[in-house]
């Protein structure tokens, strides 16, 4: 079932109710007009947002060691809208980029979780895209500045349940930049699996119902590419996992003072 879940983060009860029991939202068979939809992202404000650096095994990076453990950083929740709407390039930056990925959605609170048991623990998948304002993501080592920018990054259209998954290894993303394919990958190349950056994560924090995990994206952003290739107001970003669904944005300039 694909839902939309909007959630009220001052309830974490009725976050719980809503990404375990499919009851709690629409009826299967509802029928929704997508253009008159106002998509929100599928989780509204998680508790909290882990994302994943260097996870895909690629030709370009073959002669390269894989990482031991991957590299995290966080977003925060008013640094991400739905799916149609605007996405906000800072005046502050000229290197505004876009990284295709795939999200997911904790269902069942959980600390310390064991690999095997982990995927009980997702309520189901969404596509995502990890904006980022390069200059200021290397202001330092750290990445923070560069990935929080109000607005900057996208998520959904919609939760796609882990059971309407048959073969999360057969699922292809692709990244289009006003049309043209930017990045394309298969899941069966990823090289930290959703179950064992559950069990990571669960490690050091316990995980809520709503909380989101975001799984890396491939090469082929703008700053990978020679020429570099970066969003300016106008352009339209899609990300496209097969079976999740098309997550669609077009980047307007942010006259926020």
């Amino acid at each position: 079932m694909l839902h939309e879940i909007a959630c009220n983060p001052h309830d974490p009860a009725a976050i719980s109710r809503l990404l375990a029991d499919p009851a709690a939202t629409p009826a299967t068979g509802t029928v929704f007009d997508p253009d008159r939809v106002d998509w929100l992202p599928p989780v509204v404000a998680p508790g909290k947002i882990f994302c994943v650096a260097t996870n895909f095994r690629e030709p370009a990076n073959a002669n390269k060691p894989m990482p031991d453990y991957p590299l995290l950083f966080t977003r925060f929740s008013d640094s991400l809208v739905g799916h149609g709407k605007p996405l906000k390039k800072p005046a502050v930056s000229a290197q505004y980029d876009f990284e295709g990925e795939l999200a997911l959605i904790i269902c069942r609170p959980g600390f310390r979780i064991p690999q095997a048991e982990a995927m009980r623990h997702v309520a189901g998948y969404a596509c995502f895209n990890d904006g980022s304002l390069r200059d200021w993501q290397k202001h330092s080592s750290q990445f923070t500045p560069g990935k929080n920018f109000f607005a900057s990054g996208s998520f959904g259209p919609a939760l796609v349940t882990i059971d309407e998954i048959a073969d999360f290894a057969a699922l292809r993303l692709e990244t289009r930049l006003n049309g043209k394919v930017m990045q394309s990958i298969g899941m069966d190349a990823m090289i930290f699996s959703p179950a064992w950056l559950i069990a990571y994560v669960s490690t050091f924090t316990p995980l809520a119902p709503g909380d989101v995990i975001v799984t890396g994206t491939p090469s082929g952003f703008g700053s990978s590419r020679v020429p570099q290739c970066f969003l300016a107001p106008g352009d339209e970003v899609e990300v496209e996992i097969s079976g999740i669904g098309l997550l669609r944005n077009r980047v307007e300039a942010d006259h926020i003072s």
